[in-house]
């Protein structure tokens, strides 16, 4: 058995990381690679996701074996072809997987009543249809050898209502669903599924929608009431390592001390 520290190590997995290139995914790869697991890193544009493979890559050179490699891959959540690629991809390129971080989503603020059919597809797609067709592609991967784990990102817009996010809000419920029922589907296949529901974390798109950046992120008080990318990761770190292995079909919110309604996190 491990050493207790060691289990927390995500050092030799191997990982991949959906809609990584800014905010939480990004920084759920560069704290995985940096634990020693080789990433697979994914977003809608290559452009967008390879100064992150580069970064990583650069890192891992500098730590001279300490630290993970990475790989970025062009995928579209919403292609079931794009997404079986990105699998077939990081097994060729890494001999294997396991841990699945289903990131990639997507939002937009408007009353109920405002929100297209094609726009309510839209959300639903990428947020909920995506982590389907990752998990599922996935699946047989993770089943392999000593097991694997998946890490979803869900959002307490999930947990409870939130004014203007009934599209986003009805598709991480989904996820929530979905990560139990597969948690009770998969354990006998030693696959763990795991979720992540954060409050208001200060994301490039939060910064967008809302002019809130990490920079004024501030660590003073147990009143928090925004959260940092890197602190999200940390909870992915855990969600993913043995540290963990004791924990399957559960959602942790994080999200430091309500405040009135949250936000989505991407």
């Amino acid at each position: 058995m491990s050493a207790p520290a060691d289990r927390f190590s995500l050092a030799g997995d191997v990982a991949v990381i959906t809609g990584a290139s800014s905010g939480i995914g990004r920084a759920i790869a560069e704290q995985f690679a940096a634990d020693g697991a080789d990433v697979v890193v994914c977003s809608r544009e290559q452009e967008n996701v390879d100064p992150v493979a580069d970064g990583v890559n650069e890192a891992a050179e500098a730590a001279d074996g300490d630290h993970g490699r990475c790989l970025a891959v062009e995928c579209d959540v919403t292609d079931r072809d794009a997404v079986d690629a990105l699998v077939e991809a990081t097994v060729e390129e890494f001999g294997g997987l396991d841990v699945l971080v289903n990131n990639a989503g997507a939002s937009f603020m408007a009353g109920f009543e405002d929100i297209s059919e094609n726009g309510w597809k839209t959300i639903v797609d990428i947020n909920l249809h995506g982590t389907f067709h990752c998990a599922q592609a996935a699946g047989e991967h993770l089943a392999d050898g000593d097991g694997g784990a998946i890490v979803n990102l869900a959002s307490v817009a999930g947990q409870r209502a939130a004014q203007y996010m009934s599209h986003y809000g009805a598709a991480k419920a989904g996820v929530i669903n979905l990560t139990e029922t597969l948690a009770l589907e998969w354990a006998g296949r030693d696959v763990r599924v795991n979720c992540i529901a954060p409050g208001f974390v200060a994301t490039p798109g939060v910064e967008t929608q809302m002019g809130v950046s990490a920079d004024e992120v501030e660590r003073g008080d147990v009143d928090r009431r925004i959260g940092t990318s890197e602190e999200i990761a940390d909870v992915a770190r855990f969600l993913a390592s043995d540290a963990a292995s004791y924990m399957t079909g559960e959602t942790v919110a994080a999200q430091g001390v309500p405040q009135g309604e949250q936000l989505p996190n991407q």
